[in-house]
C-alpha cells in the first residue's frame, strides 16, 4: 500500500490535483480531500468557496461516475474506474477557545454556517447528487464536545479515528455492491 499526503489546503489546490490525475491518466483508488477552515481564515468569503467547491465537482465528475439512485442501493454497478472519494467535514468550531482575535472574527458561528451551506449548495457531497462521500467531521466533533480540542478547533485523534473507521466501513461496504 501507498499513501500519499498532498499539502492542498485551497479548493484551486484540490483541482489542480484532480485535474493531474486526469492529464497523467494515473488515478488513486481512495482520494480524502477537505476544505473550508483555511479558505474560511484567509480568504473569508463563503460564496468564492462554494464557487470553486462547484469547479472542482466538475473535474472530480470526470474522474468518478455518478451513481443513479437505482444504483446506490446495490442494484447496479458502475462500470469505470474503481476509485472512491471522500470528502472530509469541517469540524465545529469553538469560538471561545479559537487562540487569536482573527480567528474569532473570521471562523464566527456565521461564518461558519454560510460555508456549510456554500457545501451543501455545491452539490459536490453524494447525499446531495454529488460524487464524494461525506466523513461527518461535524457529528464527530459535536458529540465529543470542548473537552475533545485544546484550541477549538484542531480535535483529538479520537475524531479523525472515528472517520476513518467510517471510510473504511464505507469502503468495505461499496466494495460487496460492486461483486
Amino acid at each position: 500500500m501507498k499513501v500519499d499526503f498532498v499539502w492542498a489546503p485551497y479548493e484551486k489546490d484540490l483541482d489542480d490535483l484532480v485535474v493531474s490525475y486526469k492529464k497523467k491518466n494515473k488515478f488513486p483508488d481512495v482520494v480524502i480531500m477537505g476544505s473550508g477552515l483555511w479558505h474560511m481564515l484567509h480568504v473569508n468569503n463563503a460564496s468564492d468557496f462554494g464557487f470553486q467547491l462547484k469547479e472542482l465537482r466538475s473535474h472530480v465528475e470526470l474522474l468518478v461516475p455518478v451513481r443513479t439512485k437505482g444504483e446506490e442501493g446495490g442494484g447496479g454497478s458502475v462500470s469505470g474506474r474503481s476509485m472512491h472519494m471522500f470528502w472530509i467535514g469541517m469540524p465545529v468550531l469553538i469560538n471561545g477557545m479559537l487562540n487569536t482575535d482573527e480567528k474569532k472574527e473570521r471562523m464566527s458561528d456565521t461564518v461558519w454556517h454560510e460555508y456549510d451551506r456554500s457545501l451543501g449548495e455545491s452539490k459536490i457531497l453524494r447525499q446531495m447528487g454529488g460524487p464524494l462521500v461525506l466523513l461527518d467531521v461535524q457529528s464527530f466533533t459535536w458529540n465529543c464536545g470542548p473537552q475533545c480540542t485544546l484550541d477549538g478547533m484542531h480535535y483529538d485523534s479520537a475524531v479523525y479515528d472515528a472517520a476513518v473507521h467510517v471510510m473504511l466501513n464505507a469502503l468495505l461496504i461499496e466494495s460487496h455492491q460492486t461483486l
